[in-house]
């Protein structure tokens, strides 16, 4: 493309034109976008995921290694915060030994209350044994004092096998205060051996080798030492798997309806300036997002990179170039060339020492060049600028102008 500078006037800077050749040659559509490098898959390096059960729901990352770190399986990646923890354990110490302490006192009391009556029914046995020694020694008493004597003998007997339903039913109860007082004492023998094992569950290790890489919490933000974990994404860290990486980008919403499965991408790394990437869209979001780094609503695009190298991290900056169509051959000049009056498209075409106000048909678009369909011919001069001298020229519509070729 040919660029050329036209002074009206000598020493006025304001007067100065800058005009553009229309070519012909190849057009890609193109949208640029930076993104981030990052694996398709890993392995999420978690902590306790039953933390909701017992009331912990906000646990800070006490200490991390650093991300980048390479580890094998069963070393240590990161410890959490224990104080929350420990007052639980704290507690639930207390309440055992409320439960021991019950489970004691349950025992001996209904030791007790059984002995009792126990000792009741020996006593009444006795009775009933000197009664019958009574009897058998009154053969020769009236009948009136054998019939008391009887009666006497009835009613012990009677008492006797109430005492002993009595004993039953007390021995009945014992047990099951007895079971009662076990099941709760059990309950919190459980919790706090549970407790105690959950604790050595705060030193995180690793569940194979790799390389540890922070993961992201739900606002995109990484976690690092400080941050909190909760029981619904009790994830810390992630392990990567480096054969098979993706770049995650956000397109602005203008943009987003160009974008598509399948369409093909260039990649290059900032950290590897010579390094240039082949890369495929596999995910396109249909629903926007709001971002820190955007004022309008974005959508998030995952592009699959075909290569894989040792060198590539999970992180590194990406500068995508998604290929939206490809042109062999068209007519094009550059998007400042291009004016609007009442919607229609024209230029300042530079014809000899005049400039005419040319409307032209437009084509699809990248970041710096427009196809013209019609209207303009190949070499033609166009103004990057808008010319003071010929704002108010007529509109020379395309039926008076010769057809691009």
């Amino acid at each position: 493309m040919l660029l050329a500078w036209v002074f009206l006037g000598e020493d006025d800077e304001q007067n100065r034109d800058i005009t553009a050749s229309a070519f012909t040659g190849p057009f890609q559509d193109v949208v640029v976008s930076s993104g981030e490098l990052m694996a398709k898959n890993s392995e999420d390096i978690k902590g306790p995921d039953n933390l909701r059960r017992y009331g912990l729901y906000n646990i800070k990352i006490s200490e991390l290694v650093p991300e980048g770190t390479y580890v094998q399986e069963g070393d240590f990646v990161a410890s959490l915060d224990k104080s929350e923890l420990s007052s639980k354990i704290q507690d639930a110490a207390t309440e055992l030994e409320k439960a021991r302490s019950q489970y004691t006192q349950t025992r001996l009391d209904t030791s007790l209350t059984l002995r009792e009556k126990r000792s009741q029914i020996e006593s009444i046995e006795f009775d009933l044994k000197q009664k019958r020694v009574e009897l058998a020694q009154s053969k020769f008493e009236p009948p009136a004092t054998i019939q008391r004597i009887k009666l006497e003998i009835e009613k012990i007997e009677q008492n006797l096998e109430q005492t002993r339903d009595n004993y039953e039913i007390k021995k009945q109860q014992s047990e099951a205060k007895m079971i009662e007082a076990g099941a709760s004492l059990a309950q919190e023998q459980k919790r706090y051996k549970a407790l105690i094992d959950l604790e050595k569950e705060f030193r995180i290790t690793a569940p194979k080798k790799g390389m540890v890489i922070y993961k992201r919490s739900w606002n995109g933000r990484k976690r690092q030492t400080g941050s909190s974990i909760s029981p619904w994404d009790p994830g810390v860290a992630q392990l990567p798997d480096l054969s098979l990486m993706e770049s995650r980008t956000y397109i602005n919403e203008v943009d987003i309806r160009k974008v598509k499965v399948g369409q093909k991408v260039n990649i290059g790394l900032d950290a590897f300036p010579e390094a240039r990437l082949n890369g495929t869209i596999t995910s396109v979001a249909n629903v926007g997002e709001e971002r820190e780094d955007s004022d309008s609503k974005v959508f998030e695009v995952l592009i699959e990179v075909s290569e894989s190298d040792s060198t590539y991290r999970p992180g590194m900056t990406t500068s995508n170039e998604i290929i939206i169509q490809t042109i062999p051959e068209a007519l094009q000049i550059p998007l400042e060339a291009v004016f609007t009056q009442n919607d229609t498209p024209y230029v300042y075409l530079r014809s000899g020492v005049s400039t005419q106000k040319q409307q032209v048909e437009l084509g699809a678009s990248n970041d710096e060049f427009v196809i013209v369909k019609a209207g303009l011919k190949e070499d033609a001069q166009v103004y990057l600028n808008e010319p003071s001298d010929a704002k108010e020229n007529e509109l020379t519509a395309l039926a008076q102008a010769n057809p691009a070729p």
